[in-house]
């Protein structure tokens, strides 16, 4: 990331009060917690994107949700992207991810989509994976359960009383990432639980 540049930093989800508290929607968890830290509202709407700018330490970020479904998140952040001149390289996005481990985070920069329809989406409208991923372990289906009807359900009871803590550590990842940059942040929390 670019020093004192304008950083994005988007979390994936779907809008609605019925995704609200469903795996697919940690990335917006994750925002909703650096919002409440750092008192960065997300006041502003553009083109299908709530967003807030603020100030995290010495960086000037924008906290970022796109009101698409998730995958069609990718147009939402072009749309911020243009309208700010923000470089992919300024781009933190925040996202499930149900190959890790429940709570597992892994810090990733550049590279493909994963399997992640948000992620693709966004490859899609920006034209590049040179943007850096917090992925949050959401964990995996068992093989009764497919990954749509997983990842758009709730966490279990056992799983709500450890998501404070993950966002908290997420949050962490995040001011990391800003501060020390990417390689620090996957030195520190890219290792097993």
């Amino acid at each position: 990331m670019s020093e004192q540049k304008l950083t994005l930093i988007s979390g994936l989800g779907n809008p609605g009060k019925k995704y609200s508290a469903t795996r697919h929607n940690v990335g917006f968890m994750v925002i909703d917690t650096i919002s409440d830290a750092f008192s960065i509202p997300l006041d502003k709407v553009l083109n299908g994107i709530h967003y807030g700018r603020g100030v995290m330490g010495d960086r000037k970020v924008i906290l970022a949700k796109p009101m698409a479904f998730m995958n069609r998140s990718g147009p939402p952040i072009q749309n911020l992207i243009s309208y700010y001149r923000i470089l992919c390289e300024d781009v933190l996005i925040v996202h499930d991810d149900i190959d890790l481990a429940f709570g597992r985070l892994k810090i990733k920069e550049k590279g493909g989509h994963g399997g992640h329809n948000g992620v693709r989406s966004i490859i899609g409208a920006v034209g590049s994976g040179d943007f850096v991923r917090l992925r949050i372990g959401v964990g995996r289906p068992d093989t009764q359960t497919g990954v749509a009807n997983f990842v758009l359900n709730g966490f279990s009871t056992a799983e709500k009383t450890e998501l404070v803590t993950i966002q908290d550590r997420a949050k962490d990842a995040v001011v990391t990432i800003l501060c020390k940059g990417a390689a620090d942040g996957m030195n520190n929390f890219n290792r097993k639980l």
